[in-house]
């Protein structure tokens, strides 16, 4: 038999009553508004008067008022209980009331009836008395409807139940909480406290942290990573708190907590990220299923603001390598200008529109994978404009051309690019059949330039030097350098509206071991 959760309780008159005590007892979960309990009332009443001191019977009401009008409306003199904190009835796991449970004196279970059906009463409360050797609840039970099904709990209102879980012991929240005076401000109190990136943040209460936390099935303290620079500690919750401060929904979760994850392993290097001067901030972009199920934005205006997902996701992220990791502006992070994407930069890519397999498939993963992939960039997006090219060479022509600038035009092998090519462009391109490889190629042709070009001059101090030149013998003049070291280092992705000829460009930090290598991980749901 199932032992029952012991309680506390007082009736209206201040009268204690504990369960279990040292007798049989029936409990019964009512509350004011509900037909059902209403009918049942006097079934209560006569089992309280038949019963006497042989069983207890408890009745815990959800509302002050309401326990007070069923005991005026039904001249009641069995104890209507004060459960108007819903504690006990959380601990019951009530769904429906009224809901009744019958124990023995050591308060295990021996019926369970949820509803009201004439039948199961009656039989249940006849073996009661039999057991107890007290009179049957003495009332005419025909008079009674046959079943009524009962109404919902206030203990599962939506608006309550994430509250009750947050006070409840077995509470998955461990994170210390901060109180604030009753005449503070919450949102001013949060922006003196450092919480924010700059702007008002939703208040991270226990009920919406436990909300957030139903949209993952992990642990609310299990470890997802160590955070640096000051080595924090990670948890499910903790990331929780913060995506609730950035405004997400619970099902944005496994997206922010895989881009922890991914943001926190050594290749990636989120340290070095956030405190170089040149500003760099991670752009995450997001493959697979899990785009269209929580709502991101893939085409019009998806580099932009708008999209509830794709700009929470983001910042919420932003905000945990800030409260978590601290990186904040005037301590680790050291950037001479800012960048916007240190708000936030998340996107989706639109895979349908992509004819040369996402950037996911591209990374090894399968189409039906969900995926985030981080980059770290210094600035974008930048526009590449091209109206008039129609053939595939011409524009990658114009890639190339725009690419050039990235750092600095004589900046060669300095860094890597995500480009976002758009569908009108990414339609150019399927004139003449370009593969990504091929775009990369053409790129790559475009702005190979002889090392004559790239030399520090009178015209700009950056550039090759004339020492490296040395060192590099005869004939190094006239070497072909291309702008990226690699084609590798030129990533391509889909997205953007149907109309206009604008694709994007990202431009990078240092790549390789020096700087940071982006990062892609499969989102576990």
């Amino acid at each position: 038999m199932a032992e029952l959760t012991p309680f506390l309780l007082e009736s209206a008159e201040g009268e204690k009553f504990s369960f279990p005590g040292d007798k049989p007892s029936v409990i019964c979960f009512v509350k004011e508004d509900c037909p059902t309990c209403n009918e049942v009332m006097p079934v209560l009443e006569a089992a309280f008067r038949s019963f006497g001191s042989a069983v207890s019977v408890l009745v815990p009401g959800q509302t002050l008022e309401g326990n007070a009008k069923l005991k005026k409306t039904h001249s009641l003199s069995v104890p209507i209980l004060d459960d108007s904190s819903l504690k006990v009835s959380f601990a019951y796991d009530i769904d429906t009331v009224p809901s009744m449970f019958i124990s023995d004196a050591a308060g295990n279970q021996t019926d369970a009836l949820i509803g009201f059906v004439r039948e199961e009463w009656q039989t249940a409360l006849t073996r009661l008395a039999e057991r107890t050797g007290s009179s049957a609840p003495d009332l005419d039970w025909s008079v009674l409807p046959a079943w009524r099904p009962g109404c919902g709990s206030l203990s599962v209102d939506p608006a309550i139940h994430d509250r009750l879980q947050a006070e409840a012991e077995n509470s998955p929240l461990r994170a210390r909480k901060i109180q604030i005076g009753s005449m503070d401000d919450e949102f001013e109190f949060m922006f003196d406290q450092g919480f924010s990136d700059g702007l008002p943040l939703v208040p991270p209460t226990p009920e919406r942290v436990i909300r957030m936390l139903s949209g993952t099935r992990r642990d609310a303290q299990e470890l997802v990573a160590v955070m640096p620079p000051n080595m924090g500690e990670a948890t499910v919750e903790k990331i929780a708190i913060n995506a609730v401060m950035a405004g997400c929904k619970p099902e944005y979760m496994p997206v922010i907590l895989t881009a922890i994850e991914a943001i926190c392993t050594d290749e990636y290097n989120i340290h070095g990220v956030m405190a170089t001067t040149m500003g760099a901030s991670p752009v995450m972009v997001v493959n697979g299923p899990i785009r269209e199920r929580i709502g991101m934005n893939m085409k019009l205006g998806a580099l932009g603001q708008g999209n509830r997902a794709n700009a929470t996701i983001g910042r919420a992220v932003r905000l945990a390598i800030r409260n978590i990791g601290g990186a904040r502006p005037g301590g680790t992070e050291r950037s001479t200008l800012g960048n916007p994407m240190k708000f936030t930069m998340c996107f989706a890519e639109w895979e349908e529109r992509n004819p040369w397999g996402s950037l996911a498939q591209e990374r090894g993963f399968k189409r039906e994978d969900s995926v985030v992939s981080i980059f770290t960039m210094t600035s974008g997006p930048t526009l590449i404009v091209d109206q008039d090219a129609r053939g595939a060479a011409h524009l990658g022509g114009t890639f190339g051309l725009c690419l050039e600038s990235a750092f600095h035009p004589k900046a060669h092998f300095g860094t890597d690019v995500l480009v976002v090519v758009c569908p009108e462009h990414v339609d150019t391109f399927m004139v003449d059949n370009y593969s990504k490889a091929d775009i990369r190629r053409r790129i790559q042709e475009v702005t190979s330039r002889p090392i004559r070009d790239l030399v520090a001059d009178s015209v700009s101090a950056v550039g090759i030097k004339q020492a490296m030149i040395d060192r590099m013998g005869e004939g190094a003049m006239d070497r072909m350098i291309p702008k990226f070291r690699s084609e590798e280092d030129i990533h391509i992705v889909v997205a953007g509206s149907e109309a206009g000829k604008f694709s994007g460009a990202f431009h990078g930090w240092a790549t390789g071991e020096i700087g940071s290598i982006s990062v892609s991980r499969k989102i576990e749901e």
